[in-house]
């Protein structure tokens, strides 16, 4: 008999079964074809490859939603017509660059389609039923990965062998409806998980794509989209009567100030989270103040958009490396944060850039301060900036959401499952 987890549903408390991998599943047949040898557009099957099951595919692969990759030559597909896979088997890659070989992908959603399990991996059936997706979420817990580790073997590229897997220990509830109850939460966290990923992502997308039109093209007065009630013309300005550099520097040890860096994804992100405290002073004992409203941008990134701004109510520091800036009067410190990471910027960054190819080329305040561009009135810059900062609002928090599901998913992996050891 196995342990019992540390988390359960309520009126469940029998004892968990205990067995042998190899008394639990057998193996089929999976076919050596490479990425090459495949058609996304056409085939007589579909193909489970190891690198999507790697990368792309969840613990459980549901084949009606995902985009397989398929088999062209009916031959080969004949040759595997006894290891056509179903609902409910397993299919493992057996190879990886690193600890991740061992992970697992539950089919699910076949109806006829034939589907087979592809290179590098190790396709199993159960000798009895489970519930689905139990084995897809328990396979890939840590309670079970952890028996993989030591059967690891490579250096460059790790790999498990199918005989190694045979004593590995796989853990169950002996009822079905119990089985049933963990495959459904944590198929429920996985469709919240990508619900807001997804909008996260369209999000996203729609601030690209209202970047490109909501600014005048280099060279245009006018942009392509415009709020209603607005028509005068942009007028140009160089970018050094827009805003000023400021030189706040702080000392870390002696005032209270979080630390935080720059990226070009996400702008300004707390760098202690990633990074002991003690280690960055003494790494860095430059450190400017950005206040609130104030921007930053990193002059060896610029090029690439990398570019924060504080709309926090309180003071943070960043390495002395970074610049800062203010808005002057008359100009909307959110809108100018925008326009800097727009298309039209990035661009404008490049053409004003200094350094050669070879390294990385910088624009530097005094080069930033001279590039001309158009703007709108103070009140045409408010709305846009508003606009943005809404989208930007909405990207932040379908992706704190995100991660709070994943750690929550993380957690209950870790306490739904008896740990071995």
């Amino acid at each position: 008999m196995a342990d019992t987890p540390k988390i359960r549903f309520k009126g469940f408390a029998d004892a968990w079964e205990q067995r042998k991998l190899g008394e639990t599943l057998y193996n089929l047949q999976n076919n050596t074809l490479s990425r090459a040898e495949l058609s996304l557009e056409n085939g007589v099957a579909k193909n489970v490859h190891y690198g999507d099951v790697l990368v792309k595919f969840g613990e459980v692969l549901d084949v009606q939603k995902e985009l397989l990759p398929m088999i062209v030559d009916e031959s080969i597909v004949a040759k595997y017509r006894s290891s056509f896979l179903q609902n409910g088997d397993i299919v493992i890659a057996d190879t990886a660059e690193d600890e991740t070989v061992g992970k697992c992908s539950e089919i699910a959603g076949l109806s006829d389609e034939k589907v087979i399990a592809g290179l590098h991996t190790i396709p199993c059936r159960p000798l009895f039923n489970f519930a689905s997706g139990y084995l897809g979420y328990y396979l890939n817990s840590d309670a079970y990965h952890r028996q993989l580790l030591p059967l690891m073997q490579g250096i460059k590229v790790t790999s498990i062998s199918k005989s190694a897997l045979q004593d590995t220990e796989i853990q169950y509830p002996k009822l079905l409806e119990e089985q049933e109850q963990i495959g459904t939460f944590f198929r429920n966290l996985d469709h919240l998980i990508t619900l807001h990923q997804h909008k996260c992502d369209e999000t996203k997308e729609l601030k690209r794509y209202m970047l490109q039109k909501m600014f005048p093209r280099n060279g245009k007065k006018n942009p392509e989209i415009r709020f209603a009630g607005f028509t005068d013309a942009w007028e140009q300005r160089k970018l050094g009567e827009v805003f000023e550099q400021t030189a706040i520097f702080v000392n870390p040890n002696d005032e209270v100030i979080e630390l935080w860096s720059l990226t070009v994804e996400d702008g300004l992100t707390p760098k202690s989270e990633r990074y002991n405290r003690e280690f960055l002073v003494k790494k860095d004992t430059n450190f400017k103040e950005v206040r609130p409203g104030d921007i930053v941008y990193n002059p060896m990134n610029m090029t690439l958009g990398a570019v924060g701004y504080n709309g926090m109510a309180k003071s943070v520091a960043v390495s002395g490396y970074y610049t800062t800036m203010i808005a002057n009067e008359g100009y909307d410190s959110y809108y100018i944060n925008t326009w800097l990471k727009s298309p039209q910027a990035v661009s404008l960054y490049k053409t004003f850039a200094t350094g050669s190819l070879k390294e990385k080329q910088r624009v530097q305040f005094p080069a930033l301060s001279i590039i001309p561009v158009s703007f709108p009135t103070y009140e045409e810059q408010e709305k846009i900036g508003a606009y943005f900062a809404r989208l930007d609002h909405l990207i932040n928090l379908h992706q704190r959401k995100c991660d709070k599901l994943k750690e929550v998913k993380k957690f209950m992996l870790q306490n739904m499952f008896p740990q071995k050891g």
